[in-house]
């Protein structure tokens, strides 16, 4: 059985306008990421060493997203049938893995600095933190708007998000220094910045696992699209349902559904098809039809598909048909 497969098609990797976005910000995370690491030398202050490496962390985040996009405007192949969707996925990960590396040293410099306070030229550390938190705002404002169209834009958010509240911290440790002289406030302002950079980094990683292990859509209910499907007057039993994110707004879903033998296939696929996608906004779907007296799969303990024997449902008798519909959308 043939059918005409409307796809919905997908862009690949970021749009022009997002990868220029992306390159504004590097380079200015770049430029500023140097007079951090060079004022933190010059004032003393670990908390500008630690908005420097954050700022490091963001632009090796923001080049890591660049080849990421580049790797996504690939066209499928042989060997990689869904494309280099992923990558944007592998590169959330690896900016989330880059965040807990930095939030650990800094908590190790932190703990010597409250053992051994060192002294600290607030002035210029107050001025320089003031320009890095004008260069986090500015990024921001050309990310605004676009940041949960990906996970790798959102992860990109993240970082620079953390590191706006970082540049804060050492703002307000500038000044307690400045005006009381506390020097202890350098290394607490670098434990709170890094908390921030620990909840980032947890938010991210976390959450490209998932879709690296195939969990189900947050958004989606698998057992809710189960009952949708049973719904249908026709379908007598759905079983090896899977439902995972390939990568930020493409899910897809697979399933074996049993059906009486009433209705023909060219009426009953499209219902389906349409009815998914109107109401759980999944696109890219594998749907297999099986009759009475097909040889069917059930869910094996290992949640993998396992044949068993063919369907008899209801009083329906085996026929012989065109079966093994597959249909990918």
């Amino acid at each position: 059985m043939s059918t005409d497969c409307q796809h919905h098609v997908q862009p690949l990797g970021e749009s022009p306008s997002h990868v220029r976005r992306l390159w504004v910000i590097s380079l200015m995370v770049a430029v500023y990421c140097i007079a951090e690491i060079v004022g933190g030398i010059w004032t003393g202050s670990l908390a500008l060493l630690a908005d420097a490496g954050h700022m490091a962390s963001d632009l090796a985040s923001l080049l890591i997203s660049l080849f990421a996009a580049w790797l996504m405007t690939r066209r499928p192949s042989a060997h990689q049938t869904f494309g280099f969707h992923r990558a944007e996925i592998l590169a959330a990960l690896i900016n989330g893995s880059l965040l807990f590396l930095v939030a650990g040293g800094i908590l190790h410099e932190a703990w010597d600095r409250l053992s051994e306070p060192v002294p600290i030229l607030a002035t210029p550390m107050l001025a320089i933190a003031t320009g890095g938190l004008l260069v986090n705002l500015v990024s921001l404002s050309i990310l605004h708007g676009h940041h949960h169209e990906n996970l790798n834009i959102r992860g990109i958010w993240l970082h620079i998000m953390g590191d706006l509240l970082g540049s804060l911290a050492v703002i307000v440790a500038a000044v307690f220094i400045w005006a009381y002289g506390w020097t202890w406030a350098d290394p607490v302002a670098s434990i709170l910045a890094c908390l921030l950079i620990l909840v980032s980094a947890w938010r991210l990683t976390t959450e490209a696992m998932r879709i690296l292990m195939e969990y189900a859509p947050k958004d989606v209910d698998v057992e809710e699209i189960r009952d949708h499907l049973m719904a249908v007057p026709e379908v007598q039993d759905v079983h090896c349902l899977h439902v995972w994110t390939i990568a930020s707004g493409l899910k897809a879903m697979s399933a074996h559904v049993a059906v009486s033998n009433t209705q023909s296939d060219h009426a009953l696929l499209p219902k389906l098809q349409e009815s998914l996608r109107d109401t759980f906004s999944i696109d890219h779907m594998t749907i297999q039809i099986e009759r009475p007296g097909d040889s069917i799969c059930c869910n094996g303990v290992d949640g993998a598909c396992l044949i068993t024997r063919p369907v008899r449902l209801g009083n329906h008798h085996g026929h012989d048909h065109d079966h093994a519909h597959d249909h990918d959308h």
